[in-house]
């Protein structure tokens, strides 16, 4: 009886569905990210390349449009180093160290996920601004922020911060620290027992959070476009360069920049899908 009881069981499982709900959920999912993502990214490249190859590349050629670029990539370029710094070693905080007021912290982590972009903007705007306290003092310093790159990676560095910290935190909390304690009673330093315990351990889950950090950096529109002031050629990055180009209906320029980000998410996508498989053998 309880053999037949057994055999029940595992031939009608209570979460096998029926095939046709298989199929059905299969269809709704492919649709669903056929209409929302295959067919807006086509149409992006599409609408960059329907000129032709060579508008493409004067779109792109454009002094504007080169200053977009360069301005994008050197404002990840800072951000990412300085995140990784600030991500381990907050994870590494509230991880490893038992304090009073920890739950502040962790709270305080999640503000730029809570806090709308353009809010942020006009927070930094309103603290660095030219006729404020502390703007004034940078001004007569001679360093300017708010319309100016200093406004800009300082904007970007407040809604990317928490990616990597919020990626190693719960692996470090599953892992525990008995193999860093371990190490330390074994006579290493702590510098020998981060680069060679901490750090191998959380390495996929630092590359995660570098990965969506440098998405989200150079696609970030909303507090930088508060900062900004969009001034061609010296404050523009990629995002604000492709509002401002489709609103005076340079439409080839806006979709070759847009077709540009496009391309390095999609990069972006593949490296992380690399590493996925590297981590799983």
């Amino acid at each position: 009886m309880a053999s037949q009881s057994t055999y029940d069981y595992q031939a009608h499982p209570a979460t096998k569905d029926a095939t046709w709900m298989k199929w059905l959920l299969i269809a709704f999912a492919v649709g669903f990210m056929t209409i929302m993502l295959v067919i807006p990214l086509i149409t992006v490249f599409y609408e960059a390349l329907k000129e032709g190859w060579e508008a493409y590349v004067i779109a792109l050629s454009d002094p504007d449009a080169l200053h977009a670029i360069k301005l994008t990539l050197m404002t990840t370029a800072i951000v990412l180093p300085i995140n990784i710094i600030i991500g381990v070693a907050l994870a590494y905080l509230i991880t490893r160290h038992k304090f009073r007021g920890k739950f502040i912290i962790t709270t305080l982590l999640d503000l730029p996920f809570a806090v709308s972009p353009v809010v942020a903007g006009l927070m930094f705007v309103l603290l660095f601004g030219a006729n404020t306290l502390i703007g004034g003092f940078f001004e007569s310093m001679g360093v300017k922020i708010i319309f100016a790159t200093t406004g800009i990676v300082l904007a970007t560095l407040f809604v990317t911060f928490p990616f990597i910290a919020r990626e190693i935190i719960p692996l470090m909390q599953s892992i525990g620290d008995s193999e860093e304690e371990a190490a330390l009673t074994l006579g290493a330093n702590g510098w020998q027992m981060f680069w060679h315990i901490t750090l191998p351990n959380i390495k996929w889950a630092l590359l995660y959070g570098i990965i969506l950090t440098n998405a989200r950096a150079m696609g970030e529109f909303g507090a930088v476009s508060v900062v900004s002031g969009h001034i061609r050629g010296q404050t523009n990055t990629m995002p604000l360069m492709i509002e401002i180009a489709y609103n005076e209906y340079a439409f080839t320029t806006a979709f070759a920049m847009s077709s540009l980000l496009v391309l390095l998410a999609l990069i972006t996508l593949a490296v992380q899908n690399i590493m996925a498989r590297k981590k799983a053998t």
